[in-house]
C-alpha cells in the first residue's frame, strides 16, 4: 500500500478502475508523472474487483473489452469472466508501471475548486491534497443501489448486494430470494439455482434476453493472436462493426427491433413450455428500451422445479420471510439484492463542488443532468468526469467510451501546459447548445417510444444517460480538446504549489 504522497500534483484521479487507470497510463506514456490516483479500496480494478458473485462475467465480446493500446491475446472465451478481466487489468497496470502512483485505501470525501488559487482542494481519508486538474473516474457502477423496502433492516438472515457478495455465506440447501432481474441477476440465478433448496426471483419488469453467441477459443486461435501481427486488431475491427450495426435499429429505425425481439421470443418458447412462466417473462416494451441481456442458461434455470418467478412486487420484509404485494408470504434464509447501481445520482456527485460552491448534485437537481461531451461542466474548471452524462453506450464496450474521453483529457492537459493555461471551463452557452442538439437525437429512437420507461429517461422525457448515435461519432468529437469552447485563465504564478 502506498502511504507517502506529495500533497500537490498536476493531476489527481479518483478511482482505479478501467477509466482512472487508463488516464494514468496515458499520462505516463507521455512522460507526465506528476499525478496521483486515489482508490478507496485495497486493490485496483473497480467494477471487476467488486463484482465477484457466482457467474460474474462480461456481456461485451472479449475482443472489445480491452484497451486498444493493450490488446489481450490471452482471452480464453469470446465473452470473458470476471477473474480473467481482473487479471488483465492487473497485468496492464504492472506492465505500464503505474501501480506506485495509486494511493490505496484512500477515500475522497470532498473536492472543492479554489478560484483564487486555481486549483482543486481535495479532502481524503489520507489527509488534504491539492491538484491543478481533477479527473473523476469513480465510475457509474461503483455505488450499489439498495432498495428502500419496509422492514428490510429487520430481516435476520444474510442479505447482501450482488456487488458486495458475501463469500462466507453458504447458499447450498438454503431458501434464497434474488431481488432484481438485471445483468447481474441473469448470471447469478443460473449459477446458484442448482444448489439451493428453493429460489424466489422477484421481478419488477421482464428483461429482453437474447441468445449468447459465444464460444471457447482454441489453443490455435490464441497462438494466432499472439504470433501474427495485426490478427487481433483485425478481429477487434470486425466485432466492433457488428456491434455498431445495432445503432440502426436502436436509434435510426426502431421498428427493426421487432425482428430481433421475434427471435428472442422464439428462443424463449423453445426453452419454456410453461405458458404462465412465458407470460411472466415476456417484456411489455420494445427491445432496446432497457438494457439488453444475453444468456443461454437463464431461461432453463427459471424452468427448474425449485425456482419461482414472483412478479407481484415486495410489500415488506419480515424477520424470516418476504411478503409480496398480493399478501403471499415466502420464508427465506438469505437474500441477494441484484438491484443495480446509483448511476444518475452517484454519491461522487455530492462530493465535488464548483466555482460557486454548489456540488454537481445540486447543479443537476436545479438545472437538469447534463455535461459537455459527457465529460466537462460549466462552473467546474479543470474537472473531467469519465462516463459522465450521455456518454454510456447500450450496444458496445464501455472501454471505447473511456478511451475516447481519455484522448480528450490527455489533450486538455497538454493544451493547458503548452498554452500556459491555469484553468479551463466550458462555456455555459456551449454546453447548453450541445445538449439541445443532443436531446433532439433521441427523437424517434427506441428509448423515447411511448411504451418505454426506464432509468435512462427521467419523468420529463430527458435522457441523461445514453449516447444516442454511433460510437465512432462520440470518439470523433473527443479526438482533440476544443479549447475555443472554454473560458481560459492563464497560469497564476502564486498557484504553483507544494
Amino acid at each position: 500500500m502506498t502511504t507517502s504522497r506529495a500533497r500537490h500534483t498536476r493531476v489527481a484521479i479518483i478511482g482505479a478502475g478501467f477509466a482512472g487507470l487508463g488516464v494514468a497510463i496515458r499520462l505516463r506514456q507521455l512522460g507526465i508523472t506528476d499525478f496521483v490516483v486515489f482508490e478507496r479500496a485495497s486493490d485496483l480494478g473497480g467494477t471487476w474487483r467488486d463484482n465477484t458473485y457466482p457467474g460474474a462475467g462480461c456481456d461485451v465480446p472479449s475482443q472489445l473489452y480491452s484497451y486498444s493500446f493493450a490488446r489481450n491475446p490471452h482471452w480464453t472465451h469470446s465473452f470473458s469472466t470476471q477473474p480473467q478481466i481482473q487479471r488483465y487489468i492487473q497485468d496492464v497496470v504492472d506492465r505500464h508501471g503505474v501501480r506506485d502512483s495509486i494511493v490505496f485505501e484512500c477515500e475522497v470525501t470532498d473536492a472543492r475548486w479554489n478560484d483564487a488559487a486555481a486549483r482543486w482542494e481535495i479532502q481524503t481519508s489520507d489527509g488534504a491534497h491539492t491538484a491543478d486538474i481533477l479527473v473523476s473516474a469513480a465510475g457509474p457502477l461503483s455505488a450499489p443501489n439498495l432498495p428502500d423496502i419496509k422492514g428490510i433492516n429487520t430481516f435476520r438472515g444474510p442479505i447482501f448486494h450482488s456487488a458486495r457478495w458475501d463469500h462466507d455465506v453458504e447458499l447450498a440447501g438454503k431458501r434464497v430470494a434474488v431481488v432484481g432481474t438485471g445483468a447481474s441477476a441473469i448470471q447469478i440465478v443460473p449459477s446458484i439455482a442448482g444448489e439451493v433448496a428453493r429460489l424466489d426471483l422477484y421481478q419488477r419488469s421482464a428483461p429482453w434476453v437474447l441468445p449468447r453467441i459465444g464460444r471457447k477459443y482454441t489453443r490455435l486461435e490464441r497462438l494466432y493472436y499472439r504470433r501474427v501481427p495485426g490478427a487481433q486488431r483485425l478481429a477487434r475491427f470486425g466485432v466492433y462493426w457488428v456491434r455498431e450495426s445495432f445503432v440502426f435499429w436502436q436509434s435510426k429505425y426502431p421498428p427493426l427491433a421487432d425482428f430481433f425481439s421475434f427471435g428472442a421470443r422464439i428462443k424463449m418458447w423453445s426453452v419454456l413450455r410453461d405458458r404462465e412462466l412465458r407470460r411472466k417473462l415476456t417484456p411489455g416494451y420494445r427491445l432496446g428500451c432497457k438494457r439488453m441481456l444475453i444468456s443461454n442458461v437463464y431461461y432453463p434455470a427459471l424452468a427448474r422445479d425449485n425456482v419461482e418467478v414472483v412478479v407481484d412486487g415486495i410489500a415488506e420484509f419480515r424477520e424470516q420471510s418476504i411478503v409480496a404485494d398480493d399478501g403471499t408470504e415466502r420464508e427465506v434464509d438469505a437474500v441477494v439484492l441484484a438491484t443495480g447501481f446509483r448511476i444518475t445520482d452517484s454519491p461522487t456527485y455530492d462530493l465535488i463542488s464548483g466555482r460557486d460552491g454548489r456540488t454537481l448534485s445540486e447543479v443537476f437537481d436545479a438545472e437538469g443532468m447534463s455535461a459537455y461531451k459527457g465529460t466537462t461542466f460549466a462552473n467546474f474548471p479543470n474537472l473531467f468526469v469519465m462516463i459522465g452524462p450521455n456518454s454510456a453506450l447500450s450496444y458496445t464496450s464501455a472501454v471505447f467510451t473511456i478511451e475516447s474521453q481519455i484522448n480528450y483529457v490527455i489533450d486538455a492537459v497538454t493544451t493547458m501546459t503548452a498554452g500556459g493555461l491555469g484553468a479551463v471551463e466550458v462555456r455555459a452557452d456551449v454546453q447548453a447548445a450541445y445538449n439541445r442538439d443532443l436531446q433532439k437525437k433521441f427523437d424517434g429512437t427506441v428509448w423515447n417510444t411511448g411504451d418505454c420507461t426506464s432509468w435512462f429517461v427521467d419523468e420529463n422525457g430527458h435522457n441523461a444517460t445514453l449516447w444516442p448515435d454511433f460510437s465512432f461519432r462520440f470518439h470523433r468529437q473527443l479526438k482533440s480538446f476544443d479549447v475555443r469552447a472554454y473560458e481560459t485563465t492563464p497560469v497564476r504564478t502564486s498557484s504553483a504549489g507544494s
